[in-house]
């Protein structure tokens, strides 16, 4: 009898570990309207009144959602939508279309269906495919891409303003449409947005602060202006709230007494020291929370049946494999010219305090360290140099800041290096055979230069 009662307990508490994983996969892993917002309470407010606007009154608007990568601006916009699908007053049909102007697939969560709109053809063909309208389209050819909405916004008709169906268009990586051929995609949405019969909102998601500026005038001339931006001003006391927040259980969560322990044993990881000089050297780095959930999953996927609680050495350990990417692993396997190349760029960084360069700034330094009288390396022809950069650039280590020109000179196009000192030194100690000079200059301070 004992031993069925010892199995019973097992297989509960195994599914109680299950329920615990399923509930951070969601929160941690998944961009979906799980958990809390941090500090953003009225521009969600405003955001929330915007849309209702068109969902209830059929309003028709346009707006931007402006900040830093990790700032909070789809899991804003998740929430809202969450929250504006579950209210009596909204109606069921609200259509919604998302967009995403990165050249690379995303797929934000589970409902956002945006693929990869690089150019106004490819965008017009998404919106009819998520409209639901290739058996109305068909193979009739049209003509401009005005004309293509147009009908597009036409077969959605159904009688007056009030009675029309709403469509809310999501522009992600909003700043990439602008560099469509005559932004004619965001001129024609924000056209309809003004005088469509059919109430249309389109919302813009973006890092770009100087946004407007680089929009064209006919096109800045119909959008409404509203901007929300969004910033992690919190401080380090705030962030091990939202630490605690973010890893406690829900008070809804089946076991309330394993939940009670779980969530107990969060308030004295939150004030344990070990803990708190892990998560201050990650607010340091970063206050993006998609760092801290990374990090955070890393943690909860050591619990087990026979693991069930977290503990300081958990989180230190999930520091260390979130800390280890694959980036600082690709260092292993460069040439020591590229590697040359890494270090020029660390020390620009210091020198300029992380503005970005250039690749003759890059070569310029490489040039003073081969000057230098006591050293290793050969000194390589120019192209050659710059066929090695542009590996770099292949390995995704360094970045643009923007997308390059045809007409843009590739030494002066400027750039930032994707990985801090810390990284560069960690790779150098395991680099094999790696020049003595090579890790002098790398471990040198900036009174050399």
């Amino acid at each position: 009898m004992s031993k069925r009662k010892s199995k019973e307990n097992s297989e509960e508490s195994a599914e109680c570990i299950s329920q615990v994983q399923k509930i951070f996969r969601e929160r941690f892993c998944h961009n979906c309207a799980a958990g809390k917002l941090f500090g953003m309470k009225q521009q969600y407010s405003h955001l929330l009144e915007l849309l209702k606007r068109t969902t209830v009154h059929g309003e028709s608007n346009s707006a931007l959602i402006i900040g830093p990568r990790g700032s909070g601006k789809s899991a804003l916009l998740n929430h809202v939508l969450k929250d504006l699908r579950e209210m009596n007053q909204v109606r069921e049909n609200l259509l919604e279309v998302h967009l995403n102007g990165n050249c690379q697939f995303l797929m934000k969560n589970p409902f956002l269906s945006g693929l990869l709109q690089t150019n106004d053809k490819v965008a017009l063909k998404e919106i009819t495919r998520q409209l639901q309208l290739e058996n109305v389209v068909g193979d009739k050819v049209f003509g401009s891409f005005a004309e293509n909405l147009a009908f597009l916004l036409e077969a959605l008709r159904r009688g007056n303003r009030t009675s029309s169906c709403p469509i809310l268009f999501v522009l992600d990586e909003f700043d990439l449409f602008v560099h469509h051929k005559n932004q004619t995609l965001l001129y024609n949405l924000f056209d309809i947005s003004q005088s469509a019969q059919t109430p249309v909102t389109v919302i813009g998601l973006t890092c770009r602060q100087d946004i407007l500026e680089l929009l064209e005038k006919r096109v800045k001339s119909r959008f409404s202006h509203r901007q929300i931006y969004l910033m992690n001003s919190f401080d380090f006391k705030e962030y091990l709230k939202i630490f605690k927040k973010q890893l406690s259980l829900p008070a809804e969560f089946p076991d309330e007494a394993f939940a009670q322990k779980w969530n107990n044993n969060v308030q004295h990881l939150s004030e344990d020291k070990a803990v708190q000089d892990v998560l201050q050297n990650l607010f340091q780095h970063t206050k993006d929370l998609r760092s801290l959930h990374l990090l955070l999953m890393l943690a909860v996927s050591t619990v087990t049946v026979h693991h069930p609680l977290l503990t300081a050495a958990d989180l230190q350990e999930a520091s260390r494999q979130r800390s280890s990417d694959s980036r600082a692993n690709i260092v292993h396997g460069l040439s020591v010219l590229e590697i040359c190349l890494i270090i020029a760029m660390k020390h620009l960084n210091e020198v300029y305090d992380g503005e970005p360069f250039n690749f003759q700034m890059v070569y310029n330094e490489f040039q003073k360290f081969i000057q230098r009288k006591a050293h290793s390396m050969y000194n390589f022809e120019k192209p050659v140099v710059m066929k090695a950069f542009e590996h770099l650039l292949q390995l995704e280590l360094v970045q643009p800041l923007e997308r390059p020109s045809v007409r843009a000179q590739r030494e002066y196009l400027l750039l930032k290096l994707l990985l801090d000192s810390r990284q560069i030194m960690d790779a150098l100690q395991v680099y094999p055979n790696c020049p003595t000079d090579v890790k002098q200059w790398a471990a040198s301070s900036l009174s050399w230069l």
